[in-house]
């Protein structure tokens, strides 16, 4: 008797263990944790944790067991689609926050596609990210059509430069913001003198020996700050202290840490905003504190809006879907066809790619490496 009892009891447990598995529901996030970008993917990843965390209330009343999952894809395409397709093959997870990166979005997204795992990104600005019209593919942040044509208007409108020396890291996204600023500067009657591709990373001499040959009003570098600051840097040590100019990838607070004397005269446009210009940024930036002992920036806060747009969207889709937890493409479309309020970055809803309907585009500028609010403008996504 006591042996039937006994396993009965057991029964009883392992039953319980297999119906709370079913309830579990996972968000994970995909950035780079590692490498030389680690400092702007751990924001991405503590945003993220932090909304899941706030989330789990709303979850446990609709009976699921909310749970966060960080991937590490070190800012590489290959690494980040093998973190993708281990995503995939974890069915409790009903959404990505991320990349960070458009050169991994790419064919991270690629590789969920099949499984209708939904991405929000808080980062990603290359055009082709949502112009290939993937359904699990979204961003909350401005294009790189927008960026670009604001950064060239910002240099002949605001800093009057005539001519532009151009570079990009050959990346993606780089290469997609140096043709969009090409593109505006040659229409409003700017000279550009090059738009170089280069993937030098320590040691820019033969580059600035042509920039201080042409002697232009101003040079424009597509690419990520951990590349950008080491030539900044170099660029005033050879007496060179004329505006560059930037994207998003740019705003790092590590950008003045590598430039170091030479973080002056630096602008770039930014798809995340100053965290003292978000309403509710005060209590944001008190719960990450006291969450991850560290002051936040602004990617932590986009990836925090990301998550949270995604947790509301599994919501959504449990309630139309009676209670019961949603599959992935209940969810994928719940998050492209809702609309997302109360967020830190304002009110989100996604046009029928992923772009976000309405966003704003900062521009931000560093001198003896403090960084200010220079302009800020509202833009939309073209019509599809």
């Amino acid at each position: 008797m006591k042996r039937i009892i006994l396993n009965v009891l057991t029964l009883g447990l392992l039953s319980a263990g297999v119906a709370g598995a079913q309830t579990i529901v996972k968000i994970a996030s995909l950035s780079p944790l590692s490498g030389s970008q680690s400092f702007t993917g751990t924001l991405v990843k503590n945003g993220a944790q932090l909304a899941v965390e706030e989330q789990k209330a709303a979850f446990k009343k609709m009976g699921f067991d909310l749970q966060f999952v960080g991937y590490d894809d070190q800012a590489d395409p290959a690494t980040g689609t093998a973190a993708a397709r281990k995503i995939a093959s974890g069915r409790a997870i009903l959404g990505v926050v991320g990349t960070m990166n458009s050169g991994v979005a790419i064919p991270a997204s690629e590789a969920l596609k099949a499984s209708h795992v939904t991405m929000v990104s808080p980062a990603v600005t290359a055009n082709e990210v949502t112009d290939r019209g993937l359904a699990n593919m979204n961003r909350i942040v401005a294009r790189n059509d927008a960026q670009g044509p604001a950064g060239a208007k910002f240099m002949m409108d605001e800093l009057g430069a005539k001519s532009v020396y151009i570079l990009n890291d050959k990346t993606s996204y780089g290469e997609g913001l140096a043709a969009e600023v090409e593109k505006t500067l040659k229409a409003g009657g700017a000279k550009v003198i090059a738009n170089e591709g280069t993937e030098e990373k320590s040691d820019f001499s033969s580059i600035i020996a042509k920039i201080k040959l042409q002697k232009p009003d101003a040079v424009y570098f597509g690419g990520i700050y951990t590349q950008i600051g080491i030539f900044i840097r170099q660029l005033r040590d050879a007496g060179i202290d004329i505006p560059v100019v930037g994207g998003d990838g740019l705003d790092s607070t590590e950008l003045a840490t590598i430039a170091a004397k030479g973080a002056n005269n630096i602008y770039y446009t930014t798809i995340v905003a100053p965290l003292e210009s978000l309403p509710a940024a005060k209590t944001f930036t008190a719960n990450y504190r006291k969450a991850y002992k560290t002051v936040p920036a602004g990617y932590a806060a986009f990836a925090y809006d990301s998550a949270n747009v995604i947790a509301q969207g599994i919501l959504d889709a449990a309630k139309a879907n009676g209670g019961k937890l949603p599959t992935r493409t209940q969810v994928e479309t719940a998050i492209r066809k809702g609309s997302f309020k109360g967020l830190l970055s304002g009110d989100v809803t996604f046009n029928s790619v992923g772009d976000r309907n309405s966003v704003t585009l900062y521009i931000m500028k560093m001198d003896a490496g403090k960084q200010s609010l220079s302009a800020q403008s509202t833009v939309k996504p073209p019509k599809q």
